[in-house]
């Protein structure tokens, strides 16, 4: 199970590293001309000159519950060249992998969104420099706080690195909020904690507690501390835009399919 947590995750967030390994392959030539995306029995289609599409691997037929996932899919079709490039398609990638990985998974990427949140981000602090510790409890503390007044749970933050065990009471009410989510929301669910290193903020995105923008500033206070004092370099902005579009693309996926 853990190897294909693995898989998913290498597939969702294609990083520059990962670019530039794809860039030595040669990309397949585009192979239609007309896409579009539709109705069907069960939920929305795209097509390529008439034709259903399929994952790659097992030969899954796609088919979506909503029409704005179709859509999303039928652009980013649209938008190819001459050439295919999947690392320019994050919601057909996306889609292929929750379809791939199958029902049976579900209670898999669940546990992982909750395994980040009972170890997270938010819960493990600096002690220095000061400017640091002040950015975290400006961005962190006003995170927590907002989760515990809204499922009625607490938490206990520490400094440094060393394990700080979370209620129980907290996690067992943090695994009921995820309780009835779908495959396809789980998988994004599963790409925004992996990018952001927060399955609370995941879960408060999932549950509209946080936008996107507010989610995204949260997750990078270190890495934006560390830009504002010894500069960001061409590789890592590169690697960081890279990461918005995965992350854009899953929180899309989650918009689109609540309830």
């Amino acid at each position: 199970m853990r190897d294909q947590l693995d898989e998913i995750q290498k597939h969702l967030n294609d990083g520059y590293g990962r670019a530039q390994e794809l860039d030595k392959v040669e990309l397949p030539k585009r192979f239609y001309k007309d896409v579009a995306a539709g109705p069907v029995d069960g939920g929305f289609v795209v097509t390529l000159d008439g034709r259903q599409t399929k994952t790659p691997g097992h030969k899954h037929p796609i088919v979506v519950p909503v029409a704005a996932i179709a859509t999303a899919i039928a652009e980013e079709w649209s938008a190819q060249g001459e050439f295919i490039d999947a690392t320019t398609m994050p919601m057909v990638r996306l889609v292929n992998s929750a379809i791939e990985s199958g029902e049976a998974m579900v209670p898999a990427f669940r546990e992982e969104v909750l395994k980040f949140a009972a170890g997270d981000l938010l819960l493990y602090r600096a002690d220095s420099p000061q400017e640091l510790v002040a950015r975290q409890d400006k961005a962190w503390d006003h995170a927590l706080t907002t989760l515990a007044r809204h499922f009625g749970i607490s938490f206990q933050p520490t400094m440094g690195i060393i394990h700080q065990p979370q209620p129980k009471a907290t996690l067992d009410r943090l695994a009921e909020s995820l309780g009835n989510e779908n495959l396809l929301t789980l998988t994004a669910l599963v790409s925004i904690t992996g990018l952001t290193g927060s399955g609370l903020l995941a879960i408060g995105l999932l549950h509209e507690l946080f936008s996107a923008d507010e989610v995204w500033t949260a997750a990078h206070v270190d890495e934006d501390y560390q830009i504002t004092h010894w500069g960001q370099d061409e590789e890592a902005e590169i690697r960081r835009a890279r990461r918005r579009v995965e992350f854009d693309t899953a929180v899309a996926v989650v918009d689109a399919l609540r309830p």
